[in-house]
């Protein structure tokens, strides 16, 4: 159940990951450092992202008007209760943002998306900001709502750049039903990197459901790959993506910059777009295994609470999940081969152990004492018959 106080961490979360830095506009210089942070060029090479469509669980409706975003956005159900008697939701600058950063296609001056070919299902599931108050607090979370919604759409992949600081069981069941069905599920890890417990502890209160197993949490990197002071930092971090002033598209057609863990997880659910639009079944657990296997620069421990694995490599991971898929269908060919005689090395096959039968010595006893017993009854029954 997300409640009130939730819902209000949660669109500070959005804020904080994509609201101020959307002012100014990136030079041409910079507008596509985020792509090649993360090697995306090499990427298309292989894969664009055809053929998969990325659902988008945030806040507000992208702006589905503008030529690089022009049908392939669809518009699902507003799950906020924000809209109740009105189907018309106004495109917002953070979901236009975001849907451009996962799929934008380049078109009439937008800036491209990681995943130039893939499509977006948008499903609001926070209350923006100016949306007023709603309805009663609902018996069900909207997230999860928007969880069991698009894996039933069919999506290959799930984004939820909008944290909490609660536990759902709710959420929790939902995540496990999509990755049953093998997609895979994405979440930004929160800003809380500048909050007072975080500078007083070292470390960032959990954020979920970047923290449920199986969701790969994605922190904010800058452009030396170093974690941005305002991520969270926490064991729920798996690997980082470009969060600071990344390029992208707003409403209307406006070119911004966007910081957080946000338009980061945004970032990271396209690459995975590309995985699976070429290698489509591919489980999520392998999914992950192909992006922390190939994320730079790695911690020098290999791991840490900061950056996960590191900053993934697009098309580094394309070749990982290659190998994987490939190592997946060897296996599989060798198991269906093996006999059921077969065995290692040359000499004859062992017999196998035998079945265990009843204990001898407890035998005897019983034994032992059923006689003792006939005879005691025995001798009595004399001794009275003579009486």
């Amino acid at each position: 159940m997300l409640r009130p106080a939730l819902l209000c961490a949660a669109i500070t979360a959005v804020l904080l990951g994509t609201g101020p830095a959307a002012a100014a506009a990136p030079g041409d210089e910079d507008a596509r450092w985020a792509l090649d942070a993360v090697n995306a060029a090499a990427a298309w090479k292989v894969s664009k992202g055809a053929g998969v469509t990325v659902a988008l669980l945030g806040g507000g409706q992208p702006d589905a008007s503008l030529p690089g975003l022009s049908g392939r956005i669809e518009l699902g159900p507003d799950l906020t209760g924000a809209a109740i008697g009105d189907d018309t939701v106004p495109p917002g600058d953070d979901a236009t943002a975001l849907a451009s950063a996962i799929a934008g296609s380049g078109r009439g001056g937008g800036t491209p998306g990681i995943a130039p070919e893939a499509r977006v299902l948008s499903v609001p599931v926070a209350r923006s900001p100016s949306g007023g108050p709603g309805p009663a607090e609902p018996q069900d979370s909207p997230i999860a709502r928007g969880i069991r919604y698009a894996t039933g759409r069919g999506v290959k992949v799930i984004c939820l750049p909008v944290p909490a600081y609660a536990v759902d069981r709710v959420e929790r069941d939902a995540i496990s039903f999509a990755l049953s069905r093998g997609v895979v599920v994405v979440a930004a890890v929160g800003d809380a990197g500048r909050s007072p417990y975080a500078r007083e502890n070292g470390t960032s209160y959990w954020a979920f459901p970047a923290g449920y197993p199986g969701v790969v949490g994605v922190a904010a990197a800058d452009r030396k790959g170093a974690k941005t002071a305002g991520s969270s930092d926490n064991l729920s971090v798996l690997v980082a993506a470009p969060g600071d002033r990344v390029p992208v598209t707003l409403a209307g057609g406006r070119r911004g910059a966007v910081s957080g863990t946000g338009v980061a997880s945004a970032l990271v659910a396209g690459a995975i777009a590309l995985i699976k639009a070429k290698y489509p079944n591919l489980p999520p657990e392998l999914v992950s295994r192909a992006l922390t296997a190939t994320s730079r620069p790695r911690p020098s421990a290999g791991y840490d609470d900061k950056v996960g694995f590191g900053v993934i490599d697009a098309a580094a991971a394309l070749r990982k999940a290659a190998e994987l898929t490939e190592y997946g269908r060897t296996s599989s060919m060798r198991d269906d081969s093996v006999q059921d005689d077969a065995h290692f090395g040359r000499g004859p096959v062992a017999e196998g152990p035998a079945r265990p039968g009843p204990d001898p010595v407890r035998l005897w006893i019983y034994g032992i004492a059923v006689a003792l017993g006939i005879g005691g009854f025995c001798t009595a029954a004399v001794a009275l018959r003579r009486r």
